[in-house]
């Protein structure tokens, strides 16, 4: 997701995607713990993106 995108979304918006993201992590995490992921990448760039939807759920609710 880019930045441009995260910061048009809402409150309500950003706690739906945050909640997806976490939930696609936690596949992520299984299916890598249970066999190796084809690009282990995918886990480290769904963490980030939680953290940008996270930093942008804290301005917009800041503002």
């Amino acid at each position: 997701m880019k930045n441009a995108e995260i910061n048009k979304l809402g409150v309500d918006e950003l706690k739906k995607a945050i909640a997806a993201e976490q939930e696609n992590l936690t596949r992520l995490k299984l299916a890598h713990a249970i066999s190796p992921i084809e690009n282990p990448m995918r886990i480290r760039e769904t963490r980030r993106v939680i953290a940008k939807l996270e930093t942008a759920l804290t301005k917009a609710v800041n503002a």
